[in-house]
């Protein structure tokens, strides 16, 4: 019990530092920022088993994450105001070519990251851009002003 007990503890303080985190893909990560999800990931381990090494120990540690895991799916399924909460809401980035600094900062994005983005979007100009949505789960979304969705990088990967 005592494992169950700690890996609730340390799935609520994992989940509530992501979200301070801010959005960020994981596929956008620096080779830094992934060593560290790493290393987290071993102290929460530590954290959550202490000196019980045994299978019936980590299973029981994983069990609970995947049990909390999915409560928080049912919770945002069952209570779209929970939604909100728990996963976060879409920021507008970018609206009718102007870019919104406040709300770049909120998330702790740089220009040169959207701008990068929009480039693998296949946007030249941020003036070409009608709308840029920086999603709950972190992906930038772009809608062009004459009309035409940008391309993403999951486009070209569906492509292939």
């Amino acid at each position: 019990m005592d494992i169950v007990l700690r890996a609730t503890a340390m799935f609520a303080v994992l989940y509530c530092l992501l979200r301070l985190l801010g959005k960020r893909q994981l596929g956008e990560m620096a080779p830094f920022e992934l060593v560290v999800l790493i290393v987290m990931g071993d102290l929460i381990q530590q954290g959550v088993t202490h000196n019980d090494f045994s299978l019936s120990g980590a299973m029981l540690a994983v069990f609970t994450f995947g049990f909390w895991s999915l409560v928080l799916a049912w919770i945002t399924y069952l209570f779209p105001r929970a939604e909100k909460m728990l996963e976060g809401s879409p920021r507008v980035i970018i609206r009718d070519g102007t870019l919104l600094r406040d709300n770049l900062r909120r998330d702790l994005m740089t220009v040169a990251e959207v701008e990068s983005e929009m480039r693998m979007a296949g946007i030249a100009r941020i003036d070409e851009v009608a709308w840029a949505i920086l999603e709950p789960k972190g992906k930038l979304s772009f809608i062009r002003k004459d009309g035409q969705d940008a391309r993403t990088d999951q486009d070209d990967e569906a492509a292939r």
